[in-house]
């Protein structure tokens, strides 16, 4: 037997404060932005539902959906849309409050290769591809996914030996202590 849902119905207003010039509540529900969207198969919910959700303050349903780590932010449901609701932006937004609340859901492993991903920046200033999908495979464990992809990899030269390094590791440490800053400030001071 399912829960109801959880309303907190502020929670529009609050996204709406974060996200400048989105006003969610201004959404008619045409769809438009679900019929463009080339992700929305994949997702648990449509575009246009996950509006509508916020909408009604259904936090829980909201960080817990794998819509907002699906989200590929190519601006076609804000491009589509007439009241010009930035789904994109809010997912972002949305995405840092699912992991920041443990709300992420088990059903996709976007947010694990994001990880590893500006980790791998972080440290070296770019990606070394072994090196993620090594650490990829193993925190997934999905070892054997994309198995049959590999040997045209390394016939090709895709795959390099040894991982480089891009320079002046200082300035990247700062660029990303500025991002973390902006974005502690673009959620209210909240700590990420």
């Amino acid at each position: 037997m399912s829960q109801p849902p959880t309303l907190t119905p502020d929670f529009a207003d609050g996204l709406a404060a974060l996200v400048a010039e989105t006003h969610v509540m201004s959404c008619v529900q045409c769809r438009k932005c679900s019929n463009g969207c080339p992700v929305a198969a994949r997702a648990d919910i449509a575009p246009h539902t996950l509006v509508r959700l916020i909408q009604l303050g259904q936090r829980h349903e909201v960080l817990s959906s794998r819509m907002i780590w699906e989200c590929t932010s190519c601006q076609t449901c804000v491009t589509r849309c007439p009241m010009k609701v930035d789904i994109a932006a809010l997912n972002d937004k949305l995405r840092r409050m699912s992991q920041a609340q443990g709300k992420v859901t088990t059903t996709t492993t976007v947010a694990i290769f994001n990880d590893i991903f500006l980790s791998a920046v972080r440290k070296r200033g770019r990606v070394f591809e072994p090196g993620l999908m090594t650490a990829y495979k193993l925190r997934t464990r999905r070892f054997f996914d994309d198995m049959a992809k590999l040997p045209m990899m390394l016939t090709k030269g895709k795959l390099p030996l040894f991982p480089k390094s891009v320079g002046d590791k200082g300035r990247r440490q700062e660029m990303f202590k500025r991002a973390a800053q902006g974005a502690r400030h673009a959620d209210g001071g909240a700590k990420k």
